[in-house]
Formats: C-alpha cells, structure tokens, sequence
C-alpha cells in the first residue's frame, strides 16, 4: 500500500472551530428573537449529531427549545441555519480562530510531495469556502475536490461521503488516509476503509477512537510539540509524511480508545 492523498475532515480537525459554531448558533437564535442559548455542555451533546440543520432538528425533536411555544412548530430551520452559517464566516474572517498546529507545515509538505489533497466533510460548503479565502488561503495552492454536507444524503458516522470522495478521485481506501478529531467522523472514515490518524479536539476528548491508526492532541510545530495518546512509538515534535507513510503501511493491529 503506497500512501497516495491525504483526506482532510474540517471542524475540529484543520480548525478547532466547533466553539465558533456554538457562539454562532446562540448568535443567530438571538437574531431570531429565540429564547435559546446551548451552553458548552449541551452542544457538546449536540455534536453526536453531524450538520447544523440536522443538529437544530435534533434538539427540537428531544423537546429542545419548548420555550419557544407555537413558533417552534413553523420554524424555518433551513433559514436559521443560512443566518448561522453567515455570522460563523463572520467570526472566521474577523480571526477568531486558527489552524491547528501543524496542519499547514503538513498540508504544504503533503503537496511538495506530490500527494493529492480533498477535503472530505459534512459542514457546509459555504463554511469551507470561507475557510479556504480566509485560514487556508496560500496554504495549499489546489485541492483535487470538496466534498461537504451538501454531497450526501447520510451523514458521519455513515461512510457515504468517503465512498463518494474515492469513487470521485478514483483511489482504493487503501491508497489514502484521512485526518480526523472525533469518533464520528473516525467512524465513517474505518467504514469506507480508510486508514485513519486522529488529532483530539476541545469537544471530542470523550469520544470512542477505537480503530485509529494513532491519536494525538495535534501534529505539532518544532516549538509545540504534539503528544500521542496512542498509537506506534513516536519519539518527534512534529507528525510529519514520514510518520504517516509509515503508519499508513503498518498492518493493522491495534485500535485506539
């Protein structure tokens, strides 16, 4: 197995963006006149559920926002959801939030190589066109595809959107590896086949990782070192082509927890 593209998942992963979507919501039910504000512990909750439409449905659903009375029956989540995503570009553009260690330096060694490179999410595509104008821009200078929420009917943990990502780029699961932070979306990547390296998130440190190929709170800078949670002997600061070359050839024997 020769390690081919990498298959990059977004929220959580290249950004540690998931509070930004919590102050989002809570920005665009104020603006709505809604009486609801998801604290940190239930959107941690929330994010069992992958999308934003579909996370505002599940929290009606589980009787989420009664408060609201009548008004909840004719709530236009399609809408709500629109405003969130427009004041979450907002905090993007203004620096809210960064790239999580190492990603760049990975992503640019990644294509000084010659590796393909896709992002492979279930967050909406205008979030991650705003991720590519704003944190992204320079980074890489082309990715081979998108794939976002708008690509799938069934999102992670199903493995829909990785089956159409190696469908679309015409590579076996085994010719890529894809870079996670949650058991959701670890979940729909080991589904698909797909060799998996998980960097632990603010809100996933909870979360079931068993089947990961290795886990880490980050990829690490020569002046922050990453620390692996588990997986192969590593004894570096950074996780760089070389480690994930190597992992991604190793059979697979264990599973992370």
């Amino acid at each position: 197995m020769t390690l081919q593209a990498l298959l990059w998942d977004v929220d959580g992963t290249i950004v540690d963006s998931e509070e930004l979507h919590r102050q989002a919501f809570n920005l665009a039910f104020a603006q709505a006149g809604l009486p609801w504000r998801w604290d940190r512990e239930e959107y941690g909750r929330l994010l069992g559920v992958a999308g934003g439409r579909e996370r505002i449905r599940h929290f009606l659903a589980a009787g989420g926002g009664a408060e609201a009375g009548s008004g909840r029956a004719g709530l236009d989540v399609a809408g709500l959801h629109r405003r969130k995503t427009a004041l979450y570009a907002g905090l993007l553009e203004s620096g809210a939030a960064g790239l999580r260690p190492g990603v760049a330096r990975l992503m640019r060694e990644a294509e000084a190589c010659g590796l393909r490179q896709a992002i492979v999410t279930t967050t909406s595509l205008p979030n991650v066109r705003t991720l590519l104008d704003t944190l992204l821009c320079g980074v890489v200078r082309s990715w081979d595809a998108l794939f976002t929420g708008e690509s799938v009917l069934a999102k992670k943990p199903a493995p829909d959107i990785y089956v159409l990502a190696l469908e679309q780029l015409g590579l076996r699961a085994s010719d890529c590896l894809a870079l996670e932070d949650s058991g959701l979306g670890l979940c729909a990547a080991r589904l698909a086949g797909v060799p998996t390296l998980v960097t632990r998130s603010q809100y996933t440190g909870g979360d079931d990782f068993c089947g990961a190929l290795a886990i880490f709170d980050h990829l690490g800078e020569p002046g922050l070192p990453c620390r692996r949670l588990f997986g192969p002997p590593f004894n570096a600061a950074c996780v760089d082509l070389g480690h994930l070359r190597t992992w991604h050839g190793q059979p697979r024997t264990g599973a992370g927890q």
